[in-house]
């Protein structure tokens, strides 16, 4: 059994109160401010190596078969009736059999239009010119019409003119004025799609200073310097190039895709937010390093210090933990975090991140998709910024060696109050010698802090293989629980709706900030019902190339109501509401001061 960490005590700001607003969501506002509440902040467990062993009994008494293991787990494609119809395709057609052909897409979930429901933005990857020249291929913007249906607005919202060879889709309100704007991110330069309230987006990146033409992978978003406005994370992969193209040889004269390397990294990038529109390249004041080959990037409080921290996962070299310093200083805490290699101490592939409290225990952990023959990587919070490597621990390393993971999520599928994990598969190369091209994803379902796969008995889709890469979770028909949507290379988007059977309870949970930036990236949520605690945090990026819903869905159980719920917001107010009904989104709005 876990137990709980030790805890500290933190004086605070508390503010509350609330006023409703509609039938089914609430708006909560400061009523009262009080100074000097106190919280608990987790503090370093110093028993790790006892921790471990607990772990590792545990673990033995639960290593069933997925047969084995009863599960409630169903999801159902619903792309094709629904009519979110598209496909990201990467130019392989033309026969050059390069890298950028294999890094896929995002996928990106924003209410553009404001009317409470989640769109799909997609990417749409490119082509190749003759003489060799990466082409961008247009994007898809897909209006949320209600009901499971979804309208293709592309054109008249004017996202679909190709800018780059594109990968990934952050989303964020960058300037704070209500609607959520989208950046792209490819091989060719970077898109900033500005929201202009009325359905309509234009491209404002070379007026805002986005002059970035590395081939960057993914991005987030996040409020690094703590002026109240979000900047911008940019990861960039390698220098290939149409002048950089090496041959790889395949099997039996074939051609291969050339691995990462064969090729240099490409040093990422931070744009500060000035708060007019404009970024400013922050990068050497940051003090980011520039040897990652990054491919995911997770924005969010990992010490729970209150500053943001940064996390990068590279492919084939060590991944970077940055500590947030405040004022856009970041230190570089990889190596001694224990985030920046395997339990083997050898770097990984690794593609998609997430970041989740899978035990309860109150503290954030770090969830890394990696290549095949590497352990996907669990990461346990054990405080002080320190992370131990817990794959084998938790069931994870079960599901074998052969996957090669993109786009992944922590989220509570059943509503039993803990998150699980799902990560959508696919190959990188032509010819690979002991894994299939095409993989099924994997469902990891939560078993108290042992991970069991249940993609197989969770409906057609889980138990076939794909060419996954990018995925965002949301919910997309507004029933509470939360549905996925997985991008493919060359094969169609999948609308994952979730029809787990349960019928456990849940609540919302809408987040605006006031004096933190509107986003509130970094803001820490904890929902208490009886005697059972839960955390959430508003996250930017994440995933592979995606940006998720951004409201923050808890499961209650049996629960019908929330006792307590407390919000830490990024400019460190804390807000506490009490009995708040389960079954609803709720909208709450940070004090104004």
């Amino acid at each position: 059994m876990l137990t709980s960490p030790r805890r500290t005590r933190l004086t605070v700001t508390k503010c509350f109160g609330r006023e409703r607003v509609g039938l089914l969501v609430l708006l909560f506002s400061a009523a009262a401010c009080t100074q000097g509440t106190q919280i608990d902040k987790p503090a370093r467990d110093e028993t790790p190596d006892r921790a471990s062993q607990e772990d590792a009994a545990r673990g033995a008494s639960r290593n069933l078969s997925a047969a084995e293991f009863a599960t409630a787990a169903r999801f159902v494609d619903r792309a094709d009736p629904a009519g979110l119809l598209f496909t990201y395709r990467n130019g392989e057609e033309a026969g050059h059999i390069v890298i950028p052909e294999s890094l896929g897409g995002g996928v990106g979930l924003l209410d553009y239009d404001g009317d409470g429901r989640m769109d799909v933005f997609l990417p749409g990857g490119g082509h190749f010119g003759d003489p060799l020249e990466p082409l961008g291929n247009s994007s898809g913007l897909f209006r949320n019409g209600g009901s499971l249906t979804f309208h293709n607005v592309s054109m008249n919202a004017g996202v679909a003119e190709p800018t780059q060879y594109s990968h990934g889709a952050a989303v964020a309100d960058f300037d704070g004025d209500g609607f959520p704007d989208v950046l792209v991110t490819g091989y060719g330069g970077l898109t900033l799609h500005h929201n202009n309230g009325d359905g309509t987006f234009r491209n404002v990146a070379p007026a805002a200073g986005l002059n970035d033409r590395a081939w960057s992978s993914s991005a987030a978003w996040g409020d690094l310097t703590g002026d109240g406005h979000l900047d911008l994370y940019v990861a960039h992969y390698v220098n290939w190039s149409p002048e950089n193209n090496p041959h790889c040889p395949g099997p039996e004269g074939t051609r291969e895709i050339c691995p990462p390397r064969r090729f240099q990294p490409l040093a990422d990038l931070l744009y500060v937010n000035n708060g007019d529109g404009t970024f400013r390249d922050g990068s050497a004041e940051a003090g980011l390093r520039s040897d990652g080959k990054g491919l995911g990037v997770l924005i969010a409080d990992a010490d729970l210090d209150g500053k943001l921290d940064v996390y990068v996962s590279n492919d084939t070299v060590s991944n970077f933990l940055y500590r947030g310093k405040g004022g856009g200083k970041l230190e570089d805490a990889s190596m001694f975090s224990g985030t920046a290699l395997s339990d083997r101490g050898l770097p990984d592939g690794s593609m998609g991140i997430d970041l989740g409290d899978y035990d309860l225990d109150g503290l954030p952990d770090l969830w890394v998709a990696n290549y095949e023959n590497e352990s996907f990587a669990l990461y346990r919070n054990r405080g002080d910024f320190f992370f131990q490597h817990a794959s084998r621990s938790t069931g994870v390393t079960a599901v074998g060696a052969m996957y090669v993971g993109w786009g992944t999520v922590f989220f509570d599928f059943d509503h039993d109050g803990d998150e699980d994990i799902f990560v959508s598969n696919g190959h990188v190369i032509r010819y690979p010698p002991a894994a299939p091209v095409r993989q099924k994803p994997l469902l990891f379902q939560n078993d108290k802090g042992w991970f069991h796969d249940v993609a197989s008995a969770a409906g057609e889709y889980m138990s076939q293989p794909h060419m996954g890469r990018g995925v965002a979770a949301g919910d997309l028909d507004g029933d509470g629980d939360l549905d996925l949507v997985v991008s493919h290379i060359n094969e169609p988007v999948a609308l994952l709706t979730n029809e787990s059977a349960g019928g456990r309870s849940w609540v919302g949970l809408r987040l605006i900030g006031r004096q933190s930036a509107r986003d509130a990236v970094g803001a820490l949520v904890s929902l208490r019902t009886g005697d059972k605690r839960q955390t959430r945090q508003r996250k930017g990026g994440g995933s592979y190339a995606s940006s998720h819903d951004p409201r923050l869905f808890f499961g209650l159980g049996d629960a019908t109501r929330v006792d307590e719920l407390e919000i830490r917001w990024p400019s460190g107010t804390v807000q506490t509401l009490h009995d708040v009904p389960a079954g609803r989104v709720v909208t709450v709005v940070e004090p104004a001061e």
